[in-house]
């Protein structure tokens, strides 16, 4: 149980869904915080820092898209999309621009909080991960950009150029899933001319060498017709 110290911000214009939900929060152990609309919910975002974010797509003044590219750019903050929408381009944009989850209207309130409790047991504890601007260490791993060398229990694996990058990106954001085009465009750049296919390929390469080295404490999963994870084991 958590204490009502963490906050939960519900960004959503329809009273009824965040009267309900919020209610739902508080049997949680969490705090609600509500917001009517796009503005409201940024500037809620940062008077309250919330643990998790519930985000209507469908908003005034600014949509729920922009609101998480906005969050985006300044924390990886848990945000679960709720929507009447549910095409399957849709809901991964959504996964592209960096929300952890998707849910689609009509929904039953305890299903909106089963998905809660699975996104915040999936966070890493911040003690997991430690990080600057050059060193990644998590878990058994270790990426240093400095010297672009992996190593898995202290052995170095030989990886490429782009597989180390690989290897920073996914590290960096543990249990958040990347769309095959998102990775295409961080590694390679807006200008390539390549396909998803690319990252498939890249991605099996760089298994095979990192899993001549056991590491049970975590692995690179594939999220079908989506993308790719650095899924940390649970503890």
């Amino acid at each position: 149980m958590s204490t009502l110290q963490n906050k939960i911000l519900i960004a959503d214009d329809n009273e009824d869904i965040t009267d309900i939900l919020s209610a739902y929060i508080e049997k949680e152990g969490y705090e609600p915080i509500v917001a009517k609309d796009g503005e409201e919910a940024l500037e809620m975002f940062q008077e309250h820092l919330p643990v998790l974010v519930l985000l209507d797509i469908m908003m005034p003044k600014i949509d729920g898209y922009e609101v998480c590219r906005t969050i985006r750019k300044q924390s990886d903050v848990p945000i679960i999309l709720v929507t009447a929408r549910g095409e399957d381009f849709e809901r991964v944009m959504g996964l592209d621009i960096g929300a952890d989850d998707y849910v689609v209207k009509p929904f039953s309130p305890s299903e909106v909080m089963a998905r809660v409790r699975a996104v915040l047991r999936r966070m890493p504890s911040k003690k997991s991960v430690v990080s600057n601007d050059k060193i990644l260490k998590i878990s058994d791993l270790v990426v240093n950009m400095e010297e672009y060398t992996a190593t898995i229990h202290g052995e170095k694996v030989v990886l490429s150029k782009k597989e180390i990058e690989t290897m920073w990106i996914l590290g960096k954001h543990p249990n958040k899933v990347f769309t095959r085009d998102n990775l295409l465009d961080s590694l390679w750049g807006y200008d390539y001319f390549g396909d998803s296919r690319t990252v498939d390929s890249h991605i099996k390469r760089l298994r095979a060498k990192i899993d001549k080295v056991e590491h049970p404490g975590w692995s690179i999963k594939t999220i079908w017709g989506v993308g790719y994870k650095f899924e940390l084991a649970e503890e």
